[in-house]
């Protein structure tokens, strides 16, 4: 694979690495309330998410 995508996916596990590191209390509050939400939702919420960033990443190149 590219080098980009490799260095993407390192961007990806610093910036959830410093999300632990620095709010480890906020992580497990959201994670909790992630488990009580319908997969349906939680499927919908990750979508949206790679629509924000493939249009985000559409328009910086």
């Amino acid at each position: 694979m590219s080098h980009d995508f490799y260095a993407a996916l390192c961007l990806v596990l610093v910036i959830e690495g410093l999300f632990l590191f620095a709010a480890p209390h906020g992580w497990q509050s959201v994670m909790r309330e992630a488990s009580r939400m319908e997969p349906r939702t939680l499927r919908v919420c990750g979508a949206i998410a790679i629509g924000i960033g493939l249009i985000t990443l559409r328009l910086m190149h």
